[in-house]
């Protein structure tokens, strides 16, 4: 699936592009053939496309941990009109809405699944997903981990260890920029190696 020919036939028959953005294409090779990656885009440089490719190809299910619940609800309904199957989890989720992601979580429809950091903090939620093969732990805002960045977020420091507890094939982290220190903390703290630094 890792091969330059594969990604453009997925990236036209499930997204509908023609050719992928500066970037894309070298993060997503990153997670096929080194299993852990480094997307520093600009806001609106096509992150989200580093990890929907790849979880509609590996078996399992892709997590995409964001404090963005806006974020959540639009590439849902855009993954959903593409007809790949994603749900969120978050605290503006119904009790009945919730039950159902958890649901299609625990029965393997889901390919994605769109979390707020503090979900982790929920041991039902863990016990979850310790049941679950986590094909790709996708962190957005991943400068969030870093106490040099201005939005450092003391739950984004459970992700690094919550990723190796629960099995996680692959690391994706992902931000829209970052200075040379908090991208040296970002990849420390997701194991995401100097050499597997895509951009």
């Amino acid at each position: 699936m890792g091969s330059e020919p594969a990604l453009q036939v997925l990236l036209k028959q499930h997204f509908g592009f023609s050719e992928f953005r500066p970037g894309q294409e070298t993060v997503i090779q990153a997670l096929f053939e080194r299993k852990a990656a480094l997307a520093v885009f600009p806001t609106g440089g096509g992150k989200s496309l580093c990890y929907q490719l790849p979880a509609i190809t590996f078996p399992g299910v892709t997590l995409v941990v964001s404090p963005l619940i806006a974020l959540m609800k639009d590439q849902i309904d855009f993954l959903k009109r593409r007809g790949v199957e994603a749900a969120r989890m978050d605290s503006s989720l119904s009790v009945e809405d919730a039950r159902a992601a958890a649901g299609k979580l625990r029965s393997g429809e889901l390919k994605l699944l769109y979390i707020a950091p503090e979900r982790f903090n929920n041991e039902r939620f863990l016990n979850d997903l310790k049941r679950c093969r986590i094909a790709l732990f996708a962190i957005d805002e991943a400068h969030c981990i870093s106490e040099w960045g201005h939005n450092f977020r003391p739950d984004y420091l459970k992700l690094a260890e919550a990723a190796k507890a629960l099995g996680a094939e692959r690391v994706l982290a992902l931000t829209a920029a970052a200075t040379p220190a908090v991208i040296d903390d970002i990849c420390s703290g997701f194991g995401i190696p100097r050499s597997r630094r895509p951009n």
